[in-house]
């Protein structure tokens, strides 16, 4: 089992003193070219005057926008702690076991995916987001993740409709991966989406014995502590998706 999260809007900073991160060090190694490439522009975008404007954040983020330009040089901190909000709360990805955590991947605008452990400072950049000399980049980490994620078993699919766009499963992957949509009432909300996805998660991933095998057994064991259905895919191809009522 493998669970899909996108990053959180907010994110720690990282701590006073420390290493900065090592691009060689990260999880999926493969993806260093390309993470060197969205880090390269994303420095150089951050320094320019309409900065905030081109990465879609507002004035009152000038500051966190400019912090992009240290990010080479900054000390870095496990993934598990820059990422904060509503989803990762609920989740408590610190206090997950280690072998629990392996199963936790983190689609990332700067990044590509990165594991619980990798050590990255706080940054700045949204996956909708366009970059002078990449272009958008869910279409750039599409062409990249596409050649690197192959996961095997059921995939958990927690990502936001903009991270979605950063990797599609093809055919065979589709038919083991299941997409959290979260109700109130039977309509999809998004207020307590993210409280939702994050808690049906961290059930997943502490749960006791073997994960689950397929998106049948997927829902087996939600429906243990969450309201929830499954429903089967739309169209060939795609993925399944699991209603699950807003805690």
């Amino acid at each position: 089992m493998l669970v899909l999260l996108p990053p959180s809007e907010t994110k720690w900073a990282g701590p006073r003193r420390g290493a900065p991160v090592r691009l060689d060090a990260l999880s999926h190694p493969e993806l260093t070219a390309a993470r060197e490439q969205v880090l390269d522009a994303l420095v150089e975008v951050s320094a320019r005057p309409d900065a905030t404007e081109l990465l879609g954040a507002g004035a009152s983020l000038a500051d966190v926008v400019a912090a992009n330009t240290t990010l080479r040089t900054r000390p870095a901190a496990k993934a598990a702690q820059v990422y904060t909000g509503v989803l990762y709360d609920a989740l408590d990805l610190p206090t997950l076991p280690a072998s629990a955590a392996r199963r936790v991947l983190v689609v990332s605008a700067l990044w590509g995916v990165l594991q619980p452990r990798d050590r990255v400072p706080g940054y700045r950049l949204s996956m909708g987001t366009s970059l002078p000399g990449i272009g958008p980049l869910a279409a750039f980490w599409r062409r990249h993740l596409t050649e690197v994620l192959h996961p095997a078993g059921v995939v958990v699919d927690c990502r936001s409709s903009t991270y979605a766009a950063a990797w599609v499963p093809d055919a065979a992957t589709a038919a083991r991966t299941v997409a959290v949509r979260v109700l109130s009432g039977g309509k999809v909300v998004s207020h307590n989406a993210k409280h939702t996805r994050g808690l049906v998660a961290r059930a997943l991933l502490v749960r006791g014995g073997r994960p689950p095998k397929d998106p049948g057994a997927l829902l087996d064991a939600v429906a243990q502590d969450f309201d929830a259905k499954l429903l089967e895919p739309a169209r060939r191809g795609a993925s399944w998706t699991l209603e699950v009522e807003a805690a």
